[in-house]
């Protein structure tokens, strides 16, 4: 199949991707009894074992997502979020499967048991990951993060490893992001800072709500 009902030869994950402009809904796009079901949870799973406090957990919500993989075939994953920013997430899958952008999986980080060096480097996309509230953005389910070892976090003049370790950033490669990118700049538009301008390291991955 080709943009009118994905993906057939969209196992090939070079620059191709971007031929054309004309957008889209996803509801446009067939989503059928093939679809590959990423993430299935109930809303009490979703949270299960996190430290977050009530507070938190109540501006949470937990919704489904859809999305061509690395495996050239469509599926469904979930997204974990702060409800404010909920319909702009939806937003943005609906983008970037209209773009055919690759999104590897999207789980709750529940099922790496709330590690995010483990979701990291499995490639997972994830919002909410409850931590210290004063620096991170994920602890209220504010941020998201974009196929993180296709988008390594990079230091700025500091000779450290990648994060995930051993991640390379190769702009090549379909689900690799970059300034100017049609993804990057639809979460612009939608009022989302991007890792990428952070001081001390390049966090290409990471897109915050303030």
């Amino acid at each position: 199949m080709t943009k009118s009902g994905l993906p057939s030869e969209i196992t090939d994950t070079t620059s191709h991707y971007w031929l054309h402009d004309d957008v889209e809904t996803s509801e446009t796009i067939p989503v059928g009894n093939d679809t590959i079901i990423d993430a299935a949870y109930t809303f009490e799973e979703s949270i299960s074992g996190t430290k977050a406090p009530r507070s938190i957990i109540d501006q949470l919500t937990l919704f489904d997502v859809t999305y061509l993989s690395t495996d050239g075939r469509i599926h469904r994953g979930q997204i974990l979020s702060n409800k404010i920013i909920e319909e702009e997430i939806k937003k943005i899958f609906r983008f970037m499967l209209d773009k055919e952008f690759v999104i590897e999986k999207a789980i709750p980080i529940v099922k790496y048991n709330w590690n995010d060096s483990l979701s990291m480097d499995d490639n997972n996309s994830y919002s909410f990951c409850y931590r210290d509230i004063t620096y991170s953005k994920h602890a209220a389910g504010m941020a998201i993060d974009i196929n993180p070892r296709f988008n390594p976090l990079r230091w700025k003049g500091e000779e450290r490893p990648n994060k995930p370790e051993g991640a390379v950033r190769d702009t090549t490669v379909n689900g690799t992001l970059y300034p100017g990118h049609p993804v990057v700049e639809e979460f612009r538009k939608l009022g989302f800072r991007w890792g990428h301008t952070f001081t001390r390291f390049y966090d290409d991955h990471h897109f915050e709500k303030r």
